[in-house]
């Protein structure tokens, strides 16, 4: 193994750093040891993927559903505003 010469701090609270340091008195090992083999055996199920997949989804679709809103106001805006116009238009009588 190769030796350790990097440092990369973690902050987290005091009950996750009573497991951590519990866990790897469990393992017989140092905190150190115990984290690069954790994180070494950490694998995204498929589950946490296919979630990051929807969230995506749902990221892109509100933009959508924005978008759709917004172009509706503004068709909304530019017809009332053609009422309007209509409407003054007719009280002037013929030109």
């Amino acid at each position: 193994m190769a030796t350790a010469t990097e440092r990369v701090p973690v902050l987290m609270t005091p009950d996750e750093k009573k497991r951590v340091v519990s866990k790897a008195k469990q393992a017989g090992v140092a905190i150190g040891e115990y984290i690069r083999r954790a994180i070494d055996g950490y694998r995204p199920s498929e589950d946490e993927k296919a979630l990051e997949a929807m969230i995506k989804q749902m990221n892109q679709a509100t933009k959508n559903a924005g978008n759709s809103i917004d172009d509706t106001l503004n068709f909304v805006k530019a017809s009332n505003k053609r009422i309007e116009e209509m409407e003054a238009a007719s009280k002037r009588g013929p030109a």
